[in-house]
């Protein structure tokens, strides 16, 4: 069971990354990926990659160190959130092709701190 957990961090993990590094770092290609970067500020699409990059470092991390683990289950918590507000998101916007993402790394990431916890 640990090594598939270890698996389904590694794969959020590096959906995550790509997610926010687009967000973070790469602002008009994240434009040219999802319609919904052109209608919100670019501080907020910034700071949204950020917590996301923040995230799959912390859902890796803590556990793989061993220095405060309790910190991946928080960090999958706070994914979860995220991905969480953004399906909602997408639901006001009428974008429901973009929620089965949101979905699945919903479940991940609770799949993630329930595990770990």
């Amino acid at each position: 069971m640990n090594i598939a957990v270890w698996i389904v961090q590694g794969l959020l993990a590096l959906g995550f990354v790509y997610s926010g590094w687009l967000k973070a770092f790469q602002h008009e290609k994240a434009k040219a990926s999802w319609g919904w970067v052109k209608d919100v500020s670019k501080t907020l699409v910034v700071v949204i990659g950020l917590v996301e990059l923040l995230g799959a470092l912390g859902i890796i991390l803590p556990q793989a160190t061993n220095i405060l683990p309790v910190l991946t289950p928080i960090a999958a918590l706070g994914l979860a959130a995220v991905v969480l507000f953004g399906a909602l998101f997408h639901v006001k916007r009428k974008e429901y092709r973009d929620i089965g993402v949101n979905i699945v790394f919903f479940a991940l990431a609770i799949l993630i701190a329930i595990s770990r916890f």
